[in-house]
């Protein structure tokens, strides 16, 4: 990015609320159902159908105000937004316009260099969604409408975001916070997260801000991050050639990874937002602000820093952990149930989970609530090699056996007869028999080629079918070498 300009960004985000029915009927939101069979006359908008708002999705958003440090209004009010789409069968979307819910909070990033910063929340609301339209060349235009009535929460952001790894950190932390409070599943590919930015660029110390583009259909985390970075050059490009940004809603081509004009920018009178008559005023007591309060859970950035504090992990592992709120419940539970619960184990389990956890579920393409680990089983294998029972290589060879036929790893390792070998005098003979059967590598190691000590530890732990103590192994190794 040129240094002369400076990025001004602000995120609109929708999360697609876990209720089991729609805002405002009792229609199943379930996802995947069959096209068109999740709706009734209510959602889809039919004369004399009239809305009942579902109070789950009131509990819900009043989690999510108090998880951004919100003000929640008393009093708040729905209203009509008017326009027109194949998706939308009704005409308008109910919405909230002028007194959202929830209003003026905050959410504070931890940047890459550790430093935080906090980025304003101007509005949470409710709406519903719309339904969901299917361009297939062979056929035309397609609509499901089981989407029609979906409760959502759009989250606006002030526009205190100056780069796009800013705006995916603070995506993180959105789609974090409402893992953690189960009102959504933060899934962007299945459309229960949603991101619109609004971007614009200015030179940098200049107070007005420049003419703003929003960017839609941004589906992936990464998207996001790389849609914005174009964004930020393209208008500094026209900007440095003596052109003017044009105020208008722009598309992410993924494919091309560059933005294309959709159409040009709507104003909020172009929606004509009228009160929705046919629902009451929503009233939220302090009382059931309390209620919700009670309800809270723990919260990513707080359960880090009890993770580093607990368990004395590093905070990269900690901010892995947290990542995914089942994935830091997979953690937790595993260090339960080590036997030697110490700072060195629950390394290890850190350790574990970052490297063979998460290849297995990068493979697989799941999450860690969808494969069925024994925690008790992940932890008796880090304590067979953390005690040097068995190498890292052994325990490494035996967890495919492990998950594969849900064995005891104590019960594959006695079976096997792998039990690590730490006895000085047994591995020594065989360190003297392969230096034996290598006698340049002596000559070697003195003209500085230090790399046949790994060679040498190789041939050591193959001649022992992987059994020896590496440690032992490195340590006689060296001392001969040196002698």
């Amino acid at each position: 990015m040129n240094q002369k300009y400076e990025a001004v960004i602000g995120l609109e985000v929708h999360a697609q609320m876990l209720t089991k029915t729609k805002a405002f009927c009792t229609c199943t939101t379930e996802y995947g159902s069959l096209p068109n069979t999740n709706t009734c006359p209510t959602c889809l908008g039919h004369p004399g159908a009239l809305p009942v708002l579902n109070k789950s999705l009131v509990d819900y958003i009043i989690k999510m105000g108090l998880a951004t440090n919100c003000k929640i209004r008393p009093i708040s009010t729905f209203s009509r937004k008017n326009y027109f789409y194949p998706d939308l069968t009704k005409g308008y979307q109910i919405s909230q316009f002028e007194d959202p819910i929830c209003y003026d909070g905050k959410l504070e990033i931890e940047l890459d260099d550790n430093s935080k910063k906090t980025i304003g929340i101007t509005r949470i609301h409710m709406e519903e969604d719309a339904g969901k339209s299917i361009h297939d060349l062979d056929i035309d235009t397609l609509v499901d409408l089981n989407r029609c009535g979906v409760p959502l929460i759009e989250i606006v952001s002030e526009p205190d975001i100056r780069s796009a790894h800013e705006a995916y950190k603070y995506l993180m932390n959105i789609k974090q916070i409402v893992m953690y409070l189960g009102i959504c599943t933060g899934n962007m590919e299945e459309g229960a997260l949603r991101c619109d930015a609004n971007i614009s660029v200015r030179l940098r110390g200049a107070e007005k801000f420049g003419t703003k583009a929003e960017v839609k259909n941004l589906n992936s985390f990464r998207n996001v991050e790389k849609a914005i970075e174009f964004e930020i050059n393209r208008q500094i490009q026209i900007l440095e050639d003596g052109g003017r940004v044009a105020q208008e809603t722009r598309l992410w081509d993924g494919a091309k990874h560059e933005t294309r004009s959709m159409r040009s920018k709507e104003f909020a009178h172009d929606y004509r937002y009228f009160p929705e008559p046919d629902l009451v005023k929503v009233n939220v007591s302090d009382s059931w602000i309390d209620s919700m309060s009670k309800e809270m859970p723990e919260l990513p950035y707080a359960r880090k820093q009890r993770l580093i504090s607990q368990y004395s992990i590093p905070a990269y592992d900690a901010a892995i952990m947290v990542e995914d709120k089942y994935l830091a419940d997979f953690y937790e539970e595993v260090c339960s149930k080590l036997v030697n619960k110490n700072e060195r184990n629950y390394k290890h389990v850190s350790n574990w989970i970052m490297t063979e956890i998460l290849r297995i579920l990068s493979d697989k393409n799941v999450g860690i609530n969808e494969v069925n680990f024994n925690t008790l089983h992940i932890a008796e294998l880090i304590e067979l090699f953390s005690e040097d029972l068995i190498s890292s290589r052994i325990a490494k060879d035996i967890f495919p056996e492990m998950i594969s036929d849900g064995k005891s790893p104590k019960d594959i390792v006695k079976e096997k007869g792998l039990i690590q070998v730490s006895d000085s005098s047994a591995i020594d003979a065989i360190v003297q028999k392969v230096i034996a059967d290598n006698p340049d590598t002596i000559e070697k190691y003195k003209a500085g080629k230090t790399n046949v000590m790994g060679f040498l530890v190789g041939q050591v732990m193959k001649e022992m079918q992987g059994k020896a103590n590496p440690k032992i192994v490195t340590d006689l190794v060296k001392a001969i070498l040196e002698a």
